[in-house]
C-alpha cells in the first residue's frame, strides 16, 4: 500500500517530466465538406474551387452565377 509521501513524491516527479517535454500544438486545416480537399478551400463557402464550380454550374449555391458580360 502506497503511502501519501510517496504519491506525492511520484505526482511531484510527473509535473517535472512534463515540464521538460515540449508542448507540440496542432495546426487546424480547413477541409472541403464534400471531398476533403485541403488544397484551393474557399472559406466563404466551406469546400474547394472543384466542388464550388459543380455546385455553382449546376444551380444549387443560391445567388451565384456564371458571369457573361
Amino acid at each position: 500500500m502506497a503511502t501519501t509521501a510517496k504519491i506525492a513524491k511520484d505526482l511531484k516527479l510527473d509535473k517535472a517530466r512534463r515540464a521538460k517535454t515540449p508542448k507540440l500544438g496542432v495546426r487546424h486545416r480547413n477541409r472541403c465538406w464534400r471531398c476533403g480537399r485541403p488544397r484551393a478551400y474557399l472559406r466563404k463557402f466551406g469546400m474547394c474551387r472543384l466542388c464550388f464550380r459543380q455546385l455553382a454550374l449546376n444551380g444549387e449555391i443560391p445567388g451565384v452565377m456564371k458571369a457573361s458580360w
